[in-house]
């Protein structure tokens, strides 16, 4: 692992990494934040997917999240959105909302992906344990969070995975990307046709299947321009309440799918997680 960059930051370090993948059989990067409390002990962490054409700077030059971070003493690991480099394809005709910097959060199952495009296995396994061994995170105290692709991948990451995490938020995640034209371009392309393979990837058929239990934050704004073609938010809702699953939907009049609508409501989110961390370790 090497250190590409390192910045003094709320008394904290904001760090830039870069790493061989075996998951994705390229170079990748990542960044984390590491609050003042880690220069004492082991500290809690959010894992943070980001969302389509990003990489893993957007969030930690944009969210401003990292403020609140080092109030609570969280440290927040932000991934890459897709494999990088010459060999790792792309869009053949070219768009944004497939290959480089839309990954999914899947395992690749089709040509030309399957070499690379491994990100479910990447950000579920292998980053985690890397940081974990690298820098000082509890790992008895991970959540994970996301925006839009991302929280798509942060809800079916946590829903499939729950006894590593012990809460899950999103920003205007893709909640049945089964039914939305950008996760139907990407299942199908990733994937394959055949829609069964796609059910592990899409949260609200995850949450019909049962509970995960653990507690679930969902922020979406009014004024999102995707929230009816894209995100559809009431499937999860639906599902939620079909399985009993700890979910609370938000909506905020007025907000969009920018980062200023997660930059207005991060440390809500950072409050969320520390709050339910506190609450097991005193059960």
């Amino acid at each position: 692992m090497e250190i590409v960059s390192q910045q003094r930051l709320f008394d904290g370090r904001q760090i830039r990494c870069r790493h061989r993948s075996e998951c994705c059989a390229c170079e990748m990067t990542f960044s984390i934040y590491l609050p003042p409390q880690a220069a004492r002990a082991p500290v809690p962490v959010v894992y943070w997917l980001s969302g389509l054409t990003c990489s893993d700077e957007n969030f930690s030059t944009k969210s401003g999240a990292q403020r609140s971070a080092a109030m609570h003493g969280i440290a927040l690991v932000i991934p890459d959105t897709s494999p990088r480099g010459d060999q790792v394809a792309g869009d053949p005709d070219g768009g944004w909302d497939l290959g480089l910097g839309a990954g999914f959060y899947v395992n690749a199952t089709q040509a030309p992906w399957k070499p690379h495009y491994r990100m479910y296995d990447y950000v579920a396994e292998e980053l985690p344990a890397l940081v974990e061994s690298q820098f000082p995170l509890d790992a008895e105290r991970r959540a994970i969070s996301g925006h839009s692709m991302g929280g798509h991948g942060a809800l079916v990451v946590g829903a499939r995975q729950p006894e590593r995490y012990r809460s899950i938020s999103a920003f205007a995640p893709i909640c049945a990307p089964m039914d939305c034209p950008w996760g139907q371009k990407a299942l199908t392309a990733y994937l394959g046709s055949d829609r069964e393979a796609w059910r592990n990837y899409d949260a609200s058929r995850l949450l019909e299947q049962g509970d995960p239990g653990i507690p679930i934050l969902v922020d979406q704004g009014t004024e999102d321009e995707f929230l009816q073609s894209q995100l559809m938010p009431e499937r999860l809702r639906r599902a939620a309440v079909n399985s009993g699953a700890s979910l609370e939907l938000r909506y905020h009049a007025g907000y969009d799918h920018s980062y200023y609508f997660i930059g207005s409501f991060i440390e809500e989110h950072l409050e969320f997680h520390s709050k339910h961390w506190i609450q097991e370790d005193r059960s």
